[in-house]
């Protein structure tokens, strides 16, 4: 076996979320989010947050990211947060491009997270009512974050309250939300607006969704400006229904924290056995399904030769990611491949 930790994008769609897809194509339905299946989803959302919520299926992370915060932040805008966070450095300036030209404002932090105080400290310290530099308009946290560490729930209140003294409004980008969940054991409605999370963008094809993402609002005065952003940006899908469906089966019974548990827990694993290894650094704790490790370029260089996929990053760091539909032969087989390639 050549393992493949290159991604959870390149998992299968869960049998169940499959089905669900076959189960409404039956007929005709309304479009747009007009038809049933839609004002189910929001019913069973509004259910599983414990809250009324709006829901916006989209099609990609980016998309949720870049939409959301356009709803949050003006065009002179200042939107906070870590400088490792996935808007600020893997989404090729989308949030500037939707917003008009906000800024991103990229905060340091222990663990790849945004620190309560450091936050807190900038708002204190921006420049309000100067025109020549940006003004703030929100805040974004990864969750988990780029590195697969995940921020506590006092963490999370702690920002949340930064954010409505000072008045801005709070987004999560939840690319990996069941991963942090299932870490943190804890309820949806305790991760997010309970912590003062006004909009989140909710991850579902990195976890068996087959292609969609959401965008759920808590902060009802976001809802129309996001649906006037989703309609310039080609992001209101006609047949709603097939989304839909996705993720009202992926939130029912539990399947979204049964396959994020299973590849945290391959994750745990895998970064266990490798420390174990001489020569192996783990770069941050494993907390979700991230595994980072700092190795010999020799021995990176011999594992892409022996064709195990992983992503690079500089300073000789690979990551690794698992995914739901992985298993223990494949980290098996990942080990032993490093071991050799160390050896």
């Amino acid at each position: 076996m050549i393992p493949n930790f290159r991604s959870d994008n390149i998992a299968t769609a869960h049998p169940d979320i499959l089905r669900a897809v076959a189960e409404v194509n039956q007929g005709a339905a309304a479009a747009y989010g007009d038809d049933e299946y839609t004002v189910l989803m929001n019913r069973k959302f509004s259910e599983f947050f414990g809250k009324d919520v709006v829901v916006f299926p989209v099609s990609t992370g980016t998309a949720a990211n870049a939409l959301s915060l356009a709803s949050c932040a003006r065009p002179y805008g200042g939107i906070y947060c870590h400088q490792d966070a996935h808007i600020h450095t893997a989404e090729g300036g989308a949030t500037e491009a939707y917003t008009g030209g906000a800024k991103l404002i990229p905060l340091p932090g222990p663990d790849f997270k945004l620190a309560p105080e450091v936050l807190a400290d900038a708002l204190r310290h921006a420049e309000r009512g100067v025109r020549n530099r940006p003004q703030p308009d929100a805040v974004s946290i990864t969750q988990a974050s780029e590195y697969g560490t995940v921020y506590g729930l006092d963490d999370i209140a702690a920002i949340g309250a930064a954010a409505r003294e000072a008045g801005i409004v709070f987004h999560m980008d939840g690319a990996r939300f069941a991963n942090a969940l299932s870490t943190l054991a804890c309820t949806p409605a305790d991760m997010t607006w309970r912590r003062g999370v006004d909009i989140l963008s909710f991850g579902c094809t990195k976890n068996g969704g087959m292609n969609t993402e959401a965008i759920v609002v808590f902060k009802q005065a976001l809802v129309e400006p996001l649906s006037y952003h989703l309609r310039r940006a080609g992001q209101t899908w006609s047949k709603m229904r097939f989304s839909a469906a996705q993720l009202m089966a992926y939130i029912d019974h539990g399947l979204l924290l049964q396959l994020a548990g299973k590849s945290n827990a391959l994750a745990a694993r895998l970064g266990r056995e490798l420390d174990t290894l001489p020569g192996v650094e783990l770069v941050a704790p494993v907390q979700a399904n991230l595994v980072f490790l700092r190795l010999p370029q020799t021995a990176i260089d011999k594992l892409a030769e022996a064709g195990v996929r992983f992503a690079r990053r500089r300073g000789g760091i690979i990551r690794l990611v698992t995914r739901f539909d992985g298993d223990d032969a494949e980290v098996d087989a990942m080990v032993a491949l490093t071991r050799a390639a160390l050896a």
